[in-house]
């Protein structure tokens, strides 16, 4: 039925793909208005939801890669937690910073930025692209979490946040924090 829906809706990759896709998609929006309490409370940061919502979607779609670790570590090696450098190195590869690849998103890719902390370590922050079948009649979304204890997943247009958000939340090559967009790696040729 899923599968059917998709076609018909001419999303375009491989079912398997366009359904992992959307499912990422559907697990993060449905946090937006109540967090799941699967997902576990200790791992309520911006990369907890990445893992969240790809081993959500790989436990319906792939339960033996779910089984075996949906993410890799940075050799390679199957994993079943990756903090968000790990995952940038392991899982996902950049696809650009600029404005063709951003045209290019898809449901499932990440935006990708990297501070420094008060010691110098670097913190990385992720925010998963949310890209509706029809981008003509809705716009691209990005869903997140602040990182914050107790806090709500947040959402924003995508336009906007290259717009209107403080320089160092823009995903555009001129902001240096920005470290680009993301997609899994068997996703990319």
């Amino acid at each position: 039925m899923l599968l059917a829906l998709l076609l018909l809706a001419g999303a375009a990759g491989p079912p398997s793909e366009t359904i992992l896709r959307r499912l990422v998609a559907e697990t993060a929006v449905a946090q937006i208005t109540r967090i799941d309490p699967a997902w576990p409370e200790a791992q309520r940061d911006c990369a907890g939801l990445v893992r969240f919502t790809y081993r959500t979607a790989f436990k319906r779609l792939d339960p033996v890669r779910a089984s075996a670790g949906p993410f890799r570590d940075a050799s390679g090696k199957d994993a079943h937690f990756a903090d968000a450098a790990t995952m940038l190195a392991g899982t996902f590869v950049p696809i650009g910073r600029g404005e063709a690849a951003r045209a290019q998103l898809r449901s499932g890719d990440l935006v990708a930025f990297a501070r420094e902390d008060e010691g110098g370590a670097p913190v990385h922050h992720l925010m998963l692209v949310v890209r509706p079948d029809d981008p003509a009649q809705e716009k691209t979304l990005v869903v997140y979490h602040p990182g914050e204890k107790g806090a709500a997943v947040r959402s924003g247009r995508l336009d906007e946040l290259v717009r209107e958000a403080p320089r160092g939340w823009r995903p555009v090559p001129e902001n240096p924090l920005f470290l680009g967009f993301y997609r899994l790696k068997e996703w990319t040729p």
